[in-house]
């Protein structure tokens, strides 16, 4: 709300600053007030398009930091992802670390059950000494018994002893497993932190580009806010000049009849105007001049002749038709001057005057429009397809530009 107040206020201030019009008395006075207003609306023109500029810049940036965000993020995303698969596989680790504890556990299990069941064989043998041996021996009832007795002695022992050891080498390779897994849950566990603080540390540069992203918003608001003021105050000026324009015109067509009321006064025989001749025409040049010879006045002249010709879009002909570049372009061309074909493009021709030093056979530049200067703020031009060639005043609509052509 108080950035929408600003703007208002804003547009108020350069609204206020250009509504104030002083009406002269004389072409001169109001002549200078329009150069003034041109010379305003130039400088409001320039403020608008550093601020378009701007803009322009602010927007570029703000593409730039866009894609940043987006680049981050998708680090971010990736890093979740990885994190989410180490988690899988760190939970999966425990699982097989649980396992192998209850392995453990079971072999070590068996390995005592197998050792205490030896250690009590042994004892035994032990406390009875060679005495059992013997009587084992002896209570056999041949050699062959007595052979078969011993070898089950040894065969027990060696029972024992085997079992023994592979419990123990599977207690021992139970173990290595354990402690493998859990070396590799302890890696796994490092990458997940590491993977984290990457995580937090592209978290804050995301966090940080979003608020520059943010910043980049309120200042191109506050430009586009400032812009729309401009075009408003742009749009004002230029009605004040179009409106000094025409009280111009008309003070000189005032003048105009005052000085012609004077000559039929102290003449005896009046002179009736046809009122289609535009006022510096001055007669038609029905034949083309030598290449590179001829006035402005001259070249005036000479367009006034085709008055009434059609209009055709996209055409170059003086007579059987031409748009509006298409006939200054080919009205020029008879004097040797060679202008470009569009109207935007000749309004880069020549060289710049202000419309107060427009003198006949100047270019009269308008948006998507342009018309030979007569003098008297009179024109002749193709207008459109259902006027055709024909005269106008100068201040129609706002002029772009005036150029002048001939040296």
């Amino acid at each position: 709300m108080r950035k929408k107040f600003t703007s208002l206020i804003l547009i108020l201030i350069l609204a206020l600053s250009t509504t104030h019009t002083a009406y002269a008395t004389s072409v001169s006075d109001l002549q200078k007030q329009r150069q003034e207003k041109e010379n305003e609306k130039k400088g409001t023109q320039g403020q608008l398009d550093s601020l378009n500029d701007q803009i322009n810049d602010l927007s570029g940036e703000k593409e730039d930091v866009e894609a940043q965000i987006s680049g981050l993020t998708s680090q971010i995303a990736e890093i979740m992802a990885s994190v989410s698969l180490l988690e899988d596989e760190i939970a999966d680790t425990e699982e097989q670390i649980k396992q192998a504890q209850k392995d453990y556990d079971a072999a070590k299990e068996k390995e005592d059950a197998q050792y205490r069941a030896m250690k009590k064989r042994i004892q035994y043998l032990y406390e009875k000494g060679e005495t059992s041996y013997i009587e084992l021996l002896m209570a056999a009832k041949s050699w062959s018994d007595m052979l078969n007795k011993a070898e089950y002695v040894q065969e027990i022992y060696t029972y024992d002893r085997n079992m023994l050891d592979d419990y123990a080498a599977t207690v021992k390779q139970v173990a290595a497993l354990k402690e493998s897994l859990e070396e590799q849950k302890s890696e796994l566990q490092a990458a997940e932190y590491e993977l984290e603080q990457e995580k937090a540390s592209l978290q804050e540069s995301l966090d940080e580009q979003k608020a520059i992203a943010a910043d980049y918003d309120v200042q191109l608001a506050k430009a586009k806010q400032e812009a729309a003021a401009y075009k408003a105050k742009i749009k004002q000026q230029n009605a004040e000049i179009q409106k000094l324009a025409s009280a111009e015109q008309a003070k000189k067509a005032e003048e105009e009849a005052k000085r012609k009321a004077a000559e039929q006064k102290n003449n005896s025989s009046s002179q009736n105007s046809s009122g289609t001749a535009p006022p510096s025409a001055g007669g038609s040049k029905t034949v083309p001049p030598k290449m590179g010879s001829g006035t402005g006045s001259d070249i005036a002249q000479y367009a006034c002749q085709f008055v009434g010709n059609p209009y055709v879009p996209g055409g170059t002909s003086l007579t059987n038709g031409a748009d509006c570049s298409g006939f200054t372009q080919s009205v020029y061309r008879v004097y040797g001057y060679s202008l470009p074909r569009n109207s935007s493009s000749q309004r880069s021709a020549g060289r710049e005057v202000s419309y107060e030093e427009a003198q006949p056979g100047d270019l009269i530049c308008y948006a998507g429009h342009v018309a030979i200067y007569l003098g008297n703020g009179r024109i002749v031009h193709a207008s459109s397809v259902k006027t055709g060639i024909k005269y106008g005043y100068a201040t129609y609509k706002p002029i772009l530009s005036v150029r002048r052509i001939v040296n």
